[in-house]
């Protein structure tokens, strides 16, 4: 019976069509000339961010917890203490939803509350004692080459202020952002005294 044979096509050795994406013509390069993507596949100008004009450093992390009506709800709390070593220092305090979101949010607020550390031949220009709660914090000048004799929340923030010569001292307080506070006050205090 000749009516009953089938024709069959002749198939390709890959078992595509030609000219399909597996074949020579069809498949994709890259790193050739119309490539647009730098060393690493990654296109040039892309996740590249700005150096900030300030260094920053965490005091505190923490998980904190609000309850509501609907249950408990999670959130991060971020201290973070900003400057430029060159007297201009900040402090912010933030929450937020993942630690990168309250990072940059006490970022902000740290550069909205930036303030001047006045200096005197390299150190502060008189002593201040600042109570803030139960925190007391007191600041003395030192002779130069002293160095900072600070521990603590006390020495993030005048490391990062560019104090090169001080005396510090915490009582009453191991709350970071109470002893922060107090030193703000302290510094601008000192801000006052000079006018």
């Amino acid at each position: 019976m000749t009516n009953a044979q089938t024709t069959s096509r002749p198939k390709s050795s890959s078992g595509q069509k030609p000219g399909g994406a597996g074949s020579a013509s069809g498949e994709k390069s890259f790193g050739g000339k119309g490539d647009t993507r730098g060393k690493g596949g990654k296109r040039p100008g892309r996740d590249q961010k700005e150096p900030r004009e300030f260094d920053q450093k965490i005091l505190d992390l923490a998980r904190v917890t609000r309850v509501t009506a609907g249950g408990k709800r999670m959130s991060f709390r971020c201290a973070l203490v900003i400057g430029d070593r060159k007297g201009r220092v900040g402090f912010g305090v933030a929450k937020g939803a993942d630690v990168q979101i309250a990072v940059d949010k006490a970022y902000r607020q740290a550069k909205k509350t930036l303030i001047t550390v006045p200096m005197i031949q390299e150190t502060l220009p008189h002593a201040v004692t600042v109570k803030l709660g139960s925190a007391i914090v007191m600041l003395k000048p030192a002779p130069k080459g002293s160095g900072l004799k600070a521990g603590g929340a006390m020495r993030v923030i005048l490391e990062y202020a560019g104090v090169p010569n001080a005396v510090s001292k915490i009582l009453n307080s191991n709350n970071k952002i109470n002893i922060a506070h107090a030193t703000f006050l302290a510094i601008q205090s000192l801000n006052d005294s000079k006018k």
